[in-house]
């Protein structure tokens, strides 16, 4: 949607809050880094990425 947006194969939550890089809500953010969980994002417009981020295929954006 953004011509300028820049791809990020990883970056951690204090990262995302700081550039105010809102691909997940809020509460989203809040919980999956209060409990230390990472979060994959991936697009689905492709079935097949489902199965390539279980078996560690690295697709899209990790975030923790």
């Amino acid at each position: 949607k953004n011509p300028d947006a820049k791809r990020y194969t990883e970056i951690s939550y204090g990262e995302m809050l700081e550039k105010k890089l809102m691909v997940i809500d809020l509460t989203a953010t809040a919980l999956a880094m209060d409990n230390n969980l990472p979060v994959e994002l991936f697009g689905l417009s492709r079935p097949e990425n489902i199965l390539k981020v279980i078996t560690g295929e690295k697709i899209g954006t990790t975030i923790k």
